[in-house]
């Protein structure tokens, strides 16, 4: 099969023939429509995150079962699939209890550990093989429907982590991002005033079409003042921080009102400690909140969410498998609004 493949960290991509996948007992193999890209992967191709070498990566997939091994109840060949991210061990006392994010036997993930969807089929257990609902049509909307599984999930698993209510003021930093404007729309589904966070004016504007009812550029005002300003001294009742940076998250802090919640999801890393009044904190009963990714449970309320037209996914970018390396580029940049995908 053809395969974009990473040989070495922050090395370009390479076309490659490589060997198809065939799956022993209790794996499945599909071939691939569609793999999302977004910054969770460009942090593997840019060397930012360690992986073993050669590795082809992507998890957001829509694909289709072509072969079953033995010990597969749960597929037939023919099925329309998407991936579950997270390898996880499904008997420690987090899997069992719904909360396979915080397995005591992580395995890694799809695309890092093992090899993922940048290629024309991919082999998974087939546990991780997630159905497609059947109102939702795969092959016409491929590039959306693969995205879901993170791009989608995550935010509708914070809406219910942060208890958000109807009417609260919900900030985004980082809001112009794959993460970050489906976030935007899963405040909105909420039904909750969403304040929109981003260095890039353009994405700031997109964020106000989709509903956003304000916006902070952080360049040109800063993240406390700009906040309090715009809900008149008030602060935020959820923020949440898909940059956090030792400054981005010491604002949130001093941003958010009285009982507030603060989210902590970026992959950039805190570099220092933060610094936060502990009497501010325990005065307004502020909660810091720590998240990943989503469970199964939540991933099928997602496809779930999509497939009765309450949310639809924002694919703004789409290329072909060979100009992977150049949709690559622009995600590092930051040139693109919302997720990117990949047609294979």
């Amino acid at each position: 099969m053809k395969a974009m493949v990473l040989t070495g960290p922050n090395q370009p991509f390479k076309m490659m023939n490589v060997p198809d996948p065939s799956p022993s007992s209790g794996e499945a193999v599909a071939k691939v429509i569609s793999c999302g890209a977004g910054l969770t992967i460009q942090h593997i191709r840019a060397g930012r995150t360690k992986i073993d070498y050669p590795r082809i990566i992507g998890h957001e997939i829509t694909a289709e079962i072509i072969e079953v091994g033995k010990d597969v109840a749960n597929l037939k060949v023919g099925d329309p699939v998407t991936a579950y991210y997270y390898l996880t061990c499904g008997n420690c006392r987090w899997c069992i209890g719904g909360r396979e994010t915080l397995c005591d036997n992580f395995l890694g993930y799809v695309g890092k550990s093992i090899n993922g969807g940048y290629a024309e089929f991919i082999k998974l257990p087939a546990k991780n093989f997630l159905k497609i609902p059947n109102n939702l049509d795969y092959k016409k909307y491929a590039a959306e429907l693969g995205v879901i599984t993170d791009a989608v999930a995550t935010p509708i698993k914070i809406t219910k982590k942060t208890r958000m209510k109807s009417g609260e003021v919900v900030a985004i930093i980082g809001a112009g991002g794959g993460l970050g404007l489906h976030m935007l729309m899963a405040s909105l589904w909420a039904d909750t005033k969403v304040i929109a966070v981003d260095i890039s004016d353009k994405k700031l504007n997109v964020c106000k079409k989709l509903g956003a009812v304000g916006t902070i550029n952080p360049n040109k005002i800063g993240l406390t003042e700009g906040l309090l300003e715009l809900t008149g001294g008030k602060g935020a009742d959820v923020i949440i921080d898909f940059v956090s940076t030792h400054q981005t998250l010491g604002d949130s802090i001093c941003s958010l009102g009285k009982g507030g919640r603060l989210v902590i999801l970026g992959g950039g890393g805190v570099a220092k400690p933060i610094t936060a009044s502990g009497e501010w904190i325990k005065s307004r009963e502020i909660e810091v909140l720590g998240s990943k990714y989503a469970t199964k449970e939540e991933v099928l309320f997602a496809l779930d969410v999509v497939s009765r037209g309450e949310i639809w996914p924002k694919v703004t970018e789409i290329c072909l498998l060979k100009d992977v390396e150049l949709m690559h580029q622009r995600i590092e940049n930051g040139l693109i609004t919302g997720r990117a995908a990949i047609i294979i």
